[in-house]
């Protein structure tokens, strides 16, 4: 154990050993037990059960891991330095089984808890979006019910499919029957591409969401879209869900559930960008999927969106 609150051990020294050497930890960081307490705990979760269309994303947290080895310690955009202001760990992976969702929904929930209740925020890296109704239960156990904003292709608001409750489809919608979710602050961002009816809508509206699509944020522009935004945040807890299939196929085809006309890479980080001062206490970044990667786009792009999170957690309030 060798960091210290005033002086967290940060990355790796990039000027002494290669990036393309060692272990690839997230950005590099030391692993959760090599420091005596941890801020933020950037963890793993290669869960890919919960899927619909292409599987893979258990492979997603070793792919982010390798594709955030060029991430440096000052973040220009943000005018932060992410892992010297906090202690920042790389916490490994939540190992759930693969072979039944509730088991590993409970994992996950629990593994999350004891990491929070040692003190860290969490940034998760999957596996699907089924994860993401685990995270928000312990994030409410601890905050009360918490504002979402969700960047996606999809809405996710889905009751059932084949007769499943628990999928990447339906976290939201289980996540608010359990009233783990404010109502008055919840909204997707980057939604497109064809339903199954009109009744998604309707059923999505009287859960509480508002929604901002990804035709939406390119008539608007970014700084309407981040405006917008924080009116509807307000300064409650904030949980942010990303799943990478939200950027255009061009900017992230490693994924499972692929829709043209999405967001670039530069206005999603912009948008997360503008989050700055916000009350983050929660994050995670889903669905990538590295066998449909090519030239580690995806990864790279989600590494980055990661980044950019813990970097919000660097400027917002402690939670």
């Amino acid at each position: 154990m060798t960091d210290h609150p005033l002086h967290p051990l940060g990355p790796v020294d990039a000027s002494r050993v290669p990036r393309f050497a060692g272990p690839a930890t997230f950005a590099r960081l030391p692993r959760l037990d090599q420091v005596d307490h941890c801020d933020v705990a950037v963890v793993g979760v290669p869960f890919d059960s919960g899927v619909s269309y292409r599987p893979g994303a258990r492979f997603g947290p070793s792919a982010v891991r390798e594709g955030s080895r060029l991430l440096r310690p000052y973040h220009p955009g943000l005018d932060v330095s992410p892992f010297a202001s906090q202690q920042v760990a790389d916490a490994g992976d939540i190992a759930c089984n693969p072979f039944s969702i509730g088991e590993a929904v409970e994992t996950i929930e629990h593994a999350a808890g004891e990491l929070q209740d040692a003190g860290s925020r969490l940034v998760t890296i999957g596996g699907d979006h089924t994860i993401a109704l685990p995270l928000l239960r312990s994030a409410a156990r601890r905050h009360g019910p918490v504002a979402l904003l969700h960047f996606d292709a999809h809405l996710d608001t889905w009751d059932t499919y084949f007769g499943a409750e628990y999928t990447h489809g339906t976290p939201f919608r289980r996540a608010v029957e359990e009233g783990i979710l404010d109502t008055e602050a919840l909204s997707h961002v980057g939604t497109r591409g064809p339903l199954y009816g009109k009744r998604d809508l309707e059923d999505d509206r009287r859960l509480g969401f508002g929604i901002v699509t990804s035709a939406d944020v390119m008539r608007r522009g970014v700084d309407e879209t981040v405006d917008a935004l924080r009116q509807r945040i307000g300064d409650r807890p904030l949980y942010v869900s990303v799943d990478i299939d939200v950027l255009d196929p061009a900017h992230a085809p490693g994924t499972g559930t692929p829709e043209a006309g999405g967001m670039t890479s530069r206005e999603l980080l912009e948008i997360l960008r503008g989050l700055a001062g916000t009350n983050l206490v929660g994050a995670d970044v889903v669905e990538v999927a590295p066998a449909y990667d090519h030239a580690e786009i995806t990864s790279v792009a989600a590494a980055h969106v990661a980044y950019d999170l813990v970097s919000l957690m660097a400027l917002g309030g402690k939670a």
